[in-house]
């Protein structure tokens, strides 16, 4: 953030974090123990999998699915299907003659994932595929705060590198393994989540994994978990100094713990290169990326450039709680896996630092606070944008008093449009991914940066601070938040989380008149939009002093401090959304004022900004 951001709006850093124990909240419990064999000639592997979950939910279970979503790169499955029918398809997954790229696999190139056995405590089970769905039919239900121990016996294909996952990526990284096991589908206390997956992201059960992966010995792999025998494995693991002896044959088995996650992601070359940092006071980063002379110089100053990342999320979310970050070098862009990330690597330097900065963010919004990202993905997606965007204006030295600027451009291009849904519209249910992507990242990121502007901006970083804290390695969801920010600010805001969630409601307000009466000025505001917001006012006299009136929206229940220091402020009546106009006097001639400007910060997304200003002719 820049210091002219910092002094319109001063943020202040409180060290205090608050805590409350829901006692009513409950959450399954899943431990994961596999063992993979991985082929990295025909891209096939096979696993064994040994699956304890901890029912802890009040409901007894007669069934359970897991997610097997490499089947969803098949000709004909629903992503495919939805790529060819939806109106902006991802331009990643489509050919220069926009025909979808799954569609053209051949059986070689396909992904696949199938379970060949499974049991419930030893006991065979039914179960059939649906898609990338697998449907269990318990041979006896798991009671409320019961276990249940599933062993299955799996097989798998990697396809082609088309979207996240996959083999031999456009930048030559051989595997990037996520969503590569039989996953757990969620059960909360909306009931079970056994989603398809054809486009967006993902949920899963909080757990301990337990993976061992063999594979070729020329392969350097990083991702999810700590490494258990480094100094078997070597390949810039082993302890420094120690000789890591040459194992005999053609394979290492890797042996990898993660504990308290949700998801497991690993990624593997053998032409990969490994350096690592310390976070001062904080976890070991890992780096791993091709060995390519046209990234390296780029890589090499990526790496204090995330430690600044790490200390500043530390600083201004909470502190990291693993000891271990890995930025690795796969995939088709960026996405957040658990204590990992694979990105795209043949960047320029900036975005390369940003697409870090907004992964890395992920641990964070996503992976510590594990929102479910089909349901409320602006959760997700947005508060990571913001948080990003300030820790990039941090630390790459962006000169912007706003730098959420493009964001709020981004979200009126959307609201004008026509094409808007409501933020609670499910992820792949978009019409279109334009709506998708900017309701997610700009509008979702607006949720955080403009209830700033509601309720103040050390009230809202003390507010995210307060929502990690009590909500860390939990799936919060919208009113978790706005209850914290209710109790950090004092402040009502249902109204807040219901019009911009929940409809498509727009913010315009305008000053519709200035009228002179002797030695004042009347001021009539007018609510043009549907959504209620207070209201910041800029008064500029002709000898360039300034003063500021604030209305409260009277379904606040109470007034943000002073946002501007050095400014005098006038707290006026309260605002009640039902009526269209309000009227206020600015105790001075109108023949002295120079301009009258609504919201000077613009963090509030004011869908009009031309009838936002008035200045004198």
């Amino acid at each position: 953030m820049t210091k002219s951001f910092f002094t319109l709006f001063t943020v202040l850093f409180t060290v205090g974090l608050f805590a409350q124990n829901k006692t009513d909240y409950w959450q399954q419990h899943v431990d994961y123990t596999m063992a993979v064999d991985m082929d990295v000639d025909n891209f096939q592997y096979t696993g064994t999998q040994t699956l304890v979950y901890t029912n802890n939910s009040p409901d007894e279970l007669n069934r359970v699915y897991f997610h097997l979503y490499f089947n969803a790169f098949q000709p004909g499955s629903e992503m495919d299907i939805r790529l060819q029918t939806i109106a902006d398809p991802d331009g990643r997954m489509i050919t220069v003659d926009k025909k979808s790229r799954i569609s053209l696999l051949t059986e070689s190139e396909m992904g696949y994932l199938h379970a060949t056995s499974l049991t419930q405590d030893g006991n065979k089970v039914s179960y059939s595929e649906e898609g990338t769905i697998l449907v269990v039919d318990l041979a006896k239900p798991i009671p409320a705060g019961g276990k249940s121990t599933f062993n299955m016996e799996f097989k798998g294909q990697v396809p082609l590198q088309i979207r996240r996952s996959g083999r031999n990526s456009e930048e030559g990284v051989a595997l990037s393994m996520s969503q590569w096991f039989p996953k757990l589908a969620e059960y909360d206390f909306e009931g079970w989540h056994a989603d398809p997956y054809i486009a967006r992201e993902f949920q899963g059960v909080w757990g301990d994994f337990d993976v061992k992966l063999t594979i070729d010995k020329n392969y350097t792999v990083g991702g999810t978990g700590y490494l258990q025998n480094p100094n078997e494995i070597g390949h810039g693991y082993e302890t420094p100094g120690t000789k890591v002896k040459k194992q005999k044959g053609k394979t290492l088995t890797w042996h990898f713990k993660a504990p308290m996650v949700h998801d497991f992601m690993w990624a593997a070359d053998p032409e990969y290169i490994h350096d690592i940092q310390q976070v001062p006071n904080g976890p070991v980063l890992h780096f791993l990326y091709k060995d390519n002379p046209k990234i390296l110089e780029n890589w090499k100053k990526l790496q204090p450039k995330t430690v600044e990342a790490m200390e500043f999320f530390n600083k201004n979310i909470g502190q990291y709680p693993y000891d271990q970050y890995s930025v690795i070098q796969g995939g088709d862009g960026g996405m957040e896996y658990a204590m990992s990330t694979l990105i795209t690597g043949d960047r320029k330097f900036g975005s390369l630092v940003g697409v870090m900065a907004h992964e890395m963010a992920h641990s964070w919004f996503q992976h510590i606070l594990a929102t479910n990202e089909a349901k409320h993905e602006w959760m997700d997606e947005g508060f990571t944008s913001f948080i990003s965007k300030l820790c990039m204006s941090e630390i790459m030295d962006y000169e912007k008093e706003n730098p959420f600027e493009s964001t709020y451009k981004g979200y009126r291009n959307l609201a004008l449009s026509g094409k808007e849904q409501p933020q609670g519209t499910y992820a792949d249910r978009y019409a279109l991914n334009f709506a998708y992507g900017i309701s997610a990242y700009s509008k979702g990121s607006i949720f955080l940066s403009q209830l700033g502007y509601v309720i103040g901006q050390d009230k809202l970083m003390e507010t995210i601070r307060r929502y990690y804290d009590e909500f860390k390695f939990k799936h919060p969801v919208p009113n978790d938040v706005k209850r914290v920010a209710e109790k950090v600010s004092g402040f009502e805001l249902d109204w807040y989380l219901t019009d911009w969630t929940q409809t498509t409601n727009t913010i315009d307000y305008a000053i519709k008149e200035v009228a002179t009466s002797e030695n004042t000025t009347k001021v009539t505001l007018e609510r043009v939009g549907l959504m209620p917001m207070p209201m910041d006012i800029l008064v500029v006299y002709n000898d360039d002093t300034r003063e500021t009136f604030y209305a409260p929206l009277r379904m606040m229940r109470g007034e943000k401090a002073n946002p501007y220091d050095g400014i005098e402020r006038t707290v006026i009546d309260d605002w009640a959304w039902a009526y269209p106009t309000y009227d206020f006097v600015i105790n001075k001639p109108m023949s002295s004022i120079k301009a009258i400007v609504l919201d000077p910060s613009q963090l509030m997304a004011d869908v009009n900004l031309e009838n936002n200003v008035w200045q004198a002719e």
